[in-house]
């Protein structure tokens, strides 16, 4: 993927190192992933993705949530044989240099170089005396939480002034302490020194040290706008509070990815199967080059535009039923009428776009992207079966994995979808600018339904005892809501049952089935709605092999084995390694990411971020499996 520095994996260019995230590479220098503009070019800038219907990925319920007309695989690069037709050849992952400041580590002094500078550049002060010296990038940077980046204020905040009008030389040194003090810049002018203690520091209401005091007016100094994986260091209005920050922190760069499991589609007059054949049939690349062409010009496509490009391929198939996928393609044919797409009125989008999944999970399919099968509760032991209502077998599913933008600071922001995407490219116009990059893979997993009247009957019983217990937990994420306008959650006992309960269960199911911790993921199903309530979770592992996973997952879930692993998942909650300080903490301030935790720390309840849709927060142990002290707040209950 990346020539001449290393490679990368397709599905990296979504996450980690999606755009506007920094890596660095061999030999140590610091790069950041371009806006989307720059993809699917040569390095001349000659445009390469001759066909890019090869690249076009569908994923109609994903496109609708997204507001795209469709996606798109990251570029692979492919080396170019002599007489053989490579298409696409030479397709490049493209990055660009930063920060642009740099450090002479011999001399100390900063030079800024530029976004596409691709040498080892030397210190020239150094090359006078005689010396090579290479310089080294600096290790600061400053952001803000809408998404900004930009080279640290070097100049600006050694002279104490946001413009500064001296140009002598700077210098960076440190003294080799432990932090932020020692490290110092100092301008050539010798009138501006100043350590760097304190830049990365920020207050609860979003203001910082830096914007603060940076300047020595009344004035803060605040966002400049820029946006460098753009390629520009021109700046857009921002004016948000400007935080300092090490290069590599954790919190540079958060990807946002929205994904969708693939849901059988039907249309009328023509099969669930007929329409999954089409569509692949469809997206080969030769008539997915038409069908984009065509749509660009804002045409109407037609079955015989298709036939004059693949007529054998098409000889099967009624005009009806070309139509038929067609519609499915642009996105204007809902999922399998009936219980699948059913609507709640009123219901939230994100949970309605669950309840569609959760409608077909609940049913056996056979299809070439979706093969479940239910498990016969009877001939699971009775004492975990009764707690559930359905177990279903996931032998192979599809995952269709979007990357939506990103945030950073904070995991989660305000930022609406449309924001985001404004920060991915320079160009906003739709029509061949409208996708977004995707990955497809295939996995299997395990679907568990709790049984609704034992969950309605634990919610009743203990209904005031569950409001008092969870108030903490609901207050403090509250009081985040309101600091980063995060919009409302339902944060109900059913809730933070099935999140731990699934959080549970992969760190055990790490233990039973050979997969790494990070590779397993959770996907909740949770709606308190009287009408059509839902207490789903789906536990799964995917990968980019069109096969699948090897099935250890769901050999798992049969009779005789899924018993164990839900067993001692209960029993090893019951006492955490970090007990009794776990349940302490968690009850009198919360603990974990926000403190939106209750008795839940990594040594019992904590996954990999990437595998936790809710960022490692909203758990508690207690309204799994109970506390010590007998509160009967717990909904399994082994013993009884």
């Amino acid at each position: 993927m990346y020539k001449g520095q290393g490679p990368l994996r397709r599905s990296q260019l979504i996450a980690p190192f999606g755009v506007g995230a920094m890596l660095v590479v061999k030999g140590g220098l610091s790069l950041i992933s371009c806006g989307l503009d720059h993809w699917y070019k040569r390095e001349s800038g000659v445009t390469t993705a001759l066909d890019d219907g090869e690249f076009v990925v569908e994923e109609y319920r994903l496109q609708k949530l997204l507001g795209v007309h469709h996606f798109r695989l990251p570029p692979d690069f492919r080396e170019p044989k002599r007489g053989t037709d490579v298409p696409n050849n030479n397709l490049t992952a493209p990055f660009l240099r930063f920060p642009r400041w740099h450090v002479c580590p011999h001399c100390e002094r900063m030079t800024e170089l530029t976004l596409t500078d691709k040498s080892r550049s030397k210190c020239e002060e150094c090359l006078a005396q005689g010396k090579r010296v290479t310089l080294t990038q600096a290790i600061f940077v400053a952001m803000c939480d809408r998404g900004h980046l930009q080279d640290f204020p070097w100049r600006e905040w050694a002279h104490s002034s946001a413009n500064p009008q001296c140009d002598k030389p700077l210098r960076y040194s440190t003294s080799g302490g432990a932090t932020l003090a020692a490290q110092r810049v100092k301008c050539d002018c010798g009138n501006a020194e100043r350590s760097l203690a304190n830049i990365t520091g920020a207050d609860p209401d979003g203001s910082t040290y830096l914007s603060r005091n940076l300047d020595r007016g009344d004035a803060e100094f605040l966002c400049r706008g820029q946006r460098p994986w753009l390629g520009t260091s021109d700046g857009e209005p921002c004016e948000r509070p400007l935080r300092g920050s090490l290069r590599g922190a954790s919190n540079v760069w958060f990807g946002q990815v929205a994904s969708a499991i693939y849901l059988p589609e039907g249309t009328a007059g023509a099969s669930s199967e007929l329409v999954v054949l089409l569509r692949d049939l469809l997206q080969m690349r030769r008539i997915a080059s038409v069908i984009n062409i065509l749509s660009s010009m804002g045409r109407t496509i037609t079955p015989a535009d298709l036939r004059t490009q693949a007529e054998m391929q098409l000889e099967p198939y009624s005009d009806s039923q070309i139509d038929a996928a067609l519609r499915i393609i642009r996105g204007e044919e809902p999922a399998e009428r009936g219980e699948a797409a059913r609507e709640i009125a009123g219901e939230h989008p994100d949970t309605a776009f669950r309840r569609a999944e959760y409608n077909v999970l609940r049913a056996e399919r056979d299809e070439a992207m979706l093969l479940t099968r239910r498990a016969a509760l009877e001939d699971y032991e009775p004492d975990i079966a009764r707690y559930f209502s359905s177990i279903m077998l996931v032998h192979k599913l599809l995952e269709t994995r979007a990357f939506a933008g990103f945030t950073r600071i904070h995991a989660e922001t305000e930022q609406q979808i449309e924001d985001r995407k404004r920060m991915l490219r320079r160009r906003l116009d739709e029509g061949e600018h409208d996708w977004l990059p995707a990955t497809v893979v295939y996995g299997e997993g395990l679907f568990l339904e709790l049984d609704e009247q034992l969950l309605i009957e634990w919610e009743r019983a203990n209904e005031r005892r569950l409001t008092k217990h969870l108030r903490p937990l609901v207050e403090q994420y509250e009081r985040v809501r309101r600091e980063r306008g995060l919009r409302e959650k339902n944060l109900s006992p059913r809730f933070v049952l099935l999140h731990t309960l699934a959080h549970l269960l992969m760190n055990r199911l790490t233990f039973e089935c050979g997969y790494s911790s990070a590779s397993l993921r959770e996907r909740l199903y949770v709606s308190n709605h009287p009408s059509a309530p839902m207490a789903g979770l789906l536990i799964y592992t995917a990968d980019g092999d069109s096969e699948g996973t090897m099935g250890g997952l769901v050999r798992m879930g049969k009779p005789g084995r899924l018993e164990p692993v839900i067993r001692r998942a209960l029993e090893q909650a019951e006492w955490c390694s970090a007990d009794p300080v776990c349940r302490e903490m968690g009850a009198q301030s919360g603990q974990g990411p926000d403190s939106c935790n209750l008795a839940a720390c990594h040594g019992c309840a904590l996954v990999p971020e990437t595998s936790c849709e809710e960022f490692n927060r909203f758990l508690d142990r207690t309204l799994v499996v109970g506390d010590v002290t007998g509160t009967g707040l717990g909904f399994f209950n082994l013993r009884a």
